[in-house]
């Protein structure tokens, strides 16, 4: 599940640089995978929020590669809290 995290923290940073009208790189750099991040840590913050506002609209890829991203995080906490009881 972490490697599957990772590459959806990928995913999202090539999407970022597609988004903003250059090539996605085969590789993120660490500026791409750093925008990754805050757009990963401002979903969290409000992305329920933003998926209420969405209710009856699809999601755009790269709001769908947050949600997927958020849900596999969500599930790794889980695990891990089982593990720890």
């Amino acid at each position: 599940m972490l490697e599957l995290a990772e590459e959806l923290r990928r995913q999202i940073a090539r999407r970022i640089t597609e988004e903003s009208g250059a090539a996605p790189p085969p590789s993120p750099s660490a500026d791409h995978l750093a925008a990754a991040d805050a757009a990963i840590a401002a979903w969290a913050e409000q992305g329920e929020e933003e998926l209420d506002l969405h209710a009856f609209r699809p999601l755009t890829p790269l709001q769908k590669l947050l949600a997927d991203h958020q849900e596999i995080r969500e599930r790794i906490a889980d695990i891990h809290d089982r593990r720890l009881s």
